[in-house]
Formats: C-alpha cells, structure tokens, sequence
C-alpha cells in the first residue's frame, strides 16, 4: 500500500458538552490538532441519539479528511461541513 493512502489516525478525548479535542497524525506523521463541537441541533436533524455523538464526530472527521485534510481549522463546529460541504449530511447519515 502507498504511504500517501494510510488513514489519518483519531485520537478523540472529550473536553466538555458536545466539545472534543482531537488530534489527527496524518500519513506524513505530521500532526495536527482541533477544538470540535457537536451542535445539539444538528444531532437532533441527523436522527443521532447522545450515545452516536461520538461516532457521529469520528464518522465526520473521516469524511473531511476524504475531501480537504489540509484546511481543518483549529477550532470548527460539525454544522460547518454542511455550510462547506452540501453533501455532508446526507452522506453522514448512511455512515454512522
């Protein structure tokens, strides 16, 4: 397998209510880290219950990393794929 198609890797810790920090080691073992908020209301429209927010973050990060693993900002809300990313939700649903 070519070094450039190694997955990132997640490491997720939670940092209050619906807040996570997350640092990503990309294939390059460059790393990166992100200040992540799950909005409630963006759950509520997903069908997501409080026990899928976390796979709903990982599952959402996986997908940013598919289409722009460069511009990660340092501190995003999860409702600012969808404003980036028209696709986000409806895609993010059929993963989690």
């Amino acid at each position: 397998m070519p070094f450039d198609d190694a997955p990132a890797r997640l490491d997720i810790r939670a940092a209050g209510t619906h807040v996570y920090d997350v640092a990503i080691t990309h294939p390059s073992g460059a790393r990166t880290t992100h200040r992540v908020s799950v909005p409630e209301r963006l759950m509520a429209r997903l069908g997501a219950s409080a026990a899928q927010e976390p796979l709903l973050l990982r599952a959402s990060l996986a997908y940013l990393m598919e289409r722009s693993p460069a511009s990660l900002p340092d501190h995003f809300d999860l409702e600012e794929i969808g404003k980036a990313l028209p696709d986000y939700e409806e895609e993010i649903v059929e993963r989690f």
